[in-house]
């Protein structure tokens, strides 16, 4: 035998000394209620793990040997959960810190995207792959990564295609791949000739019927662009295994998929569940994965139906139901204990036959260190002035008393309703920020390196109000740009200012004074910080803000601000 073949033979025959009772197990976990997602079926038993692995559900404990024992106390026993579709930027939080989040709600995989780090590394993109996925192993869930499909240079995402934990590419942007880019056809081929995964963002929202037959028909795995009822029905009818997602825009999105599944009659296994993009204040207040399948639960989707969402209806649309979803023999032990299926409650989480969360806790996490991704700011807005934020109106009416503006909504992503052309009115030529006597703040869109003329757009916003003051953010991908919130044109240039000494920042200030601010040192995207840190500087930020006049609900401020910079980019407001 070769080496391979010899460490395979002494696994086999491990296996089966143990079922035999002649070798030790690692661990026998016992008194469980286990669903078995196959057959959609709960029975009483047990569970024996060895080598990272379950080797056998209901094992002879006469003639068992086992280093240790875990009472279940009669909890259910579920596979371990799964989000089907994560960018890692999207909570700001580093693979470490995001575990320490998010592992306590049972999350035991991840597939994720990393595409706008590595577009906002630019030339060091590659450098920032490696940086990232460095040690991803001793992270406490197991990762699954997508090379860039958009947002980045092709040779960027030939090179990411070849590294770990990395099993296909991620998500095209449908502006380029319904023009006919290159740039995607050669992406598309180094991952088919690799028999890799391709990560769909359909656009349905965007394209005509007869392009959105494109990605189904070069073999893109899934699609996670949808977002309503005649959406879903597309997306399922072209044969898309489809993500119902809960992180982006409004918390309201999710029920509208749900209650279209449930009243269509849909069958579940066409779905899967996602975030997408979700805060870590979330991942700690209102839940992950566990969450969302209790929501599924209160929406009238079958419970057992709902975890399967969350685990083996992914584990098979990656063609990975051999190792997770699932708690049969052969696969990797992630493993999670909660007294109902209809409302998760994960009181204790295995990862590999180890407890890695007990109770709301991270009981082990790695320590990976990612210093050296961590940037300085390279200033761009030097000559930017405060009458260059002034609105100016599309168009005035013909007595002069009223401007036709841009209304923003924070929560409008993914629907025309993300901006409007209003009227509202007009006092000695200048415009006034209120909508049908409702006061507005002002948001200013800004490139923040400009090769002869800045590109700007000015409008009003409704999500975040402030009476006084003004607070900015930059993300870097796929283009540098700030948003800034507020009522002044001055106050909000220098908060720009502010913001623009950074890598990456989420600033307040109040007559020119800083108030709060949140640095984003990693590449502009990314906090160095721990979840409390995190949570902390988050917290500040809207702490100021309140004073400011703001009334926050739902995700803090600066991941609602992070948020609009997707919409932008699709609705074509960056040059």
């Amino acid at each position: 035998m070769n080496a391979s073949e010899a460490a395979h033979y002494d696994k086999v025959r491990a296996i089966f000394d143990i079922l035999e009772g002649r070798r030790e197990a690692d661990l026998l976990l016992k008194n469980l209620n286990i669903l078995d997602v196959h057959g959609e079926t709960v029975y009483q038993g047990s569970i024996l793990v060895y080598d990272k692995r379950i080797v056998a559900l209901n094992p002879d404990e006469e003639v068992l040997k086992v280093r240790e024992v875990f009472d279940g106390q009669g909890l259910y026993a579920i596979p371990g959960l799964i989000d089907a579709h994560i960018h890692f930027e999207s909570q700001l939080a580093h693979p470490v810190a995001l575990g320490e989040a998010m592992v306590p709600c049972g999350t035991t995989t991840i597939f994720s995207e990393c595409l706008d780090l590595l577009s906002a590394a630019g030339a060091e993109g590659v450098e920032a792959a490696e940086n990232l996925f460095r040690d991803h192993d001793k992270l406490p869930y197991r990762l699954f990564a997508f090379a860039p499909g958009k947002k980045t240079d092709a040779r960027v995402t030939e090179a990411v295609l070849k590294m770990d934990p990395v099993i296909g590419l991620g998500e095209f942007e449908h502006f380029t791949y319904s023009s006919g880019n290159d740039d995607d056809f050669r992406k598309a081929a180094w991952v088919r000739a690799r028999g890799g995964f391709m990560n769909g963002h359909w656009g349905v929202t965007a394209l005509s019927d007869m392009i959105l037959n494109y990605l189904p028909a070069i073999g893109v795995s899934n699609n996670h662009d949808v977002w309503n009822e005649q959406d879903i029905e597309k997306s399922i009818r072209y044969g898309f295994p489809t993500h119902i997602k809960f992180g982006v825009g409004s918390a309201e999105v999710i029920k509208v998929l749900l209650r279209a599944i449930v009243d269509r009659k849909w069958p579940t296994d066409n779905f899967m569940l996602c975030t997408d993009n979700i805060s870590v204040e979330r991942l700690l207040h209102q839940g992950h994965m566990d969450w969302i399948i209790s929501l599924c639960a209160e929406m009238g989707i079958n419970p057992i139906h709902a975890i399967k969402m969350a685990t083996l209806n992914t584990a098979r649309s990656f063609h990975m139901e051999d190792r997770i979803g699932s708690l049969a023999p052969g696969r990797f032990a992630d493993i999670v204990l909660t007294p109902s299926l209809s409302a998760i409650e994960p009181l204790y989480v295995f990862k590999d036959g180890a407890l890695v969360a007990e109770r709301g806790k991270l009981l082990t996490n790695a320590d990976n260190d990612y210093s050296l991704m961590c940037k300085k700011g390279v200033p761009g807005l030097d000559d930017l002035t405060a009458d260059q934020l002034d609105i100016e109106p599309l168009e005035v009416s013909e007595d002069g008393t009223k401007a036709k503006v841009y209304l923003f909504d924070v929560y409008g992503r993914g629907h025309a309703k993300f901006y409007r052309e209003v009227w509202v009115p007009l006092k000695d030529g200048k415009v006034v920020p209120e909508l049908d006597g409702e006061k507005l703040s002002r948001l200013s869109v800004v490139q923040r390196y400009a090769n002869g003329d800045r590109h700007i757009v000015n409008g009003l916003f409704t999500g975040v109000h402030l009476e006084r003051g003004a607070v900015a953010t930059f993300w870097p991908a796929p283009k540098p740009y700030f948003v800034a919130v507020g009522q002044d044109s001055v106050e909000m240039c220098g908060c720009l200012k502010r913001v623009d000494a950074h890598a990456g920042a989420c600033i307040v200030t109040e007559n020119g004074s800083e108030k709060a601010a949140m640095p984003l040192e990693i590449y502009g995207v990314m906090a160095n910080m721990s979840v409390a840190e995190l949570t902390a500087a988050a917290g500040a930020i809207d702490a100021a803000l309140e004073d400011l006049g703001n009334r926050n609900e739902g995700e803090p401020v600066v991941n609602k601000l992070l948020s609009l910079f997707i919409s932008l980019h699709r609705f074509r407001f960056m040059a």
